[in-house]
């Protein structure tokens, strides 16, 4: 199949299963990855079927929403792929990216990289973050019933990979837990540029909130 209309399928398979996904991980959140990706990749050498395949399949079955089954997305998007004929390096390739992208596996001691997995990691953490982060993480923590913010539950700075991936602490303490720490996780350039200035709108949001709260 030709590069425009392998894309083509694939943002329309994606919308098409992610059509009743929650808020923060439905089609507009793969939209806005898969546009930070393609800017990302601009400045550098990568393979731009990989990432965009990656991109656009990143959260096509989210663990999050699968009982914590952390094969079932790169499964998902391989199945997916091999029923378009892609090139069984390509599928390889974005399946491992989809593996190996999320936060929680920075817990885990790094067992894959890539140029193509460094440019879709950094647009996904750019989408974690700023003015769209803050909503997205209010969003998930109301759709999982955890308070916005209770002063006797202080962040945990130390968390396990399992702590992190079960914890319900309200959703200011996913600030210090996650979201504060991205910035300085980011791969390239682009991605360091285009975070800080969104890591910079995080922290004015929260000295406002804390005002608000007579804090």
């Amino acid at each position: 199949m030709e590069y425009d209309n392998l894309i083509k399928a694939t943002v329309q398979f994606v919308r098409d299963t992610l059509q009743n996904a929650e808020g923060g991980h439905d089609w507009w959140h793969i939209n806005r990855v898969w546009t930070n990706a393609k800017l990302i990749a601009q400045t550098e050498q990568a393979h731009l079927l990989t990432v965009e395949l990656a991109a656009l399949l990143h959260d096509i079955a989210d663990s999050k929403f699968h009982n914590g089954d952390e094969e079932i997305g790169p499964f998902t998007a391989g199945q997916y792929l091999r029923s378009m004929s892609v090139n069984a390096a390509i599928v390889e390739h974005v399946q491992q990216i989809i593996r190996h992208m999320s936060f929680k596996s920075s817990f885990d001691k790094p067992a894959f990289h890539s140029p193509e997995l460094a440019i879709v990691q950094d647009a996904d953490r750019l989408d974690a973050i700023g003015a769209i982060g803050i909503a997205r993480a209010f969003t998930y923590g109301g759709f999982k019933g955890r308070e916005l913010y209770n002063p006797e539950i202080k962040p945990n700075l130390n968390m396990s990979k399992e702590e992190y991936k079960n914890t319900s602490a309200p959703t200011i303490n996913h600030f210090y837990e996650k979201l504060l720490l991205l910035k300085d996780k980011m791969n390239t350039q682009t991605g360091k540029e285009l975070a800080q200035q969104r890591h910079d709108f995080m922290t004015a949001y929260l000295r406002q909130f804390y005002a608000e709260c007579g804090l």
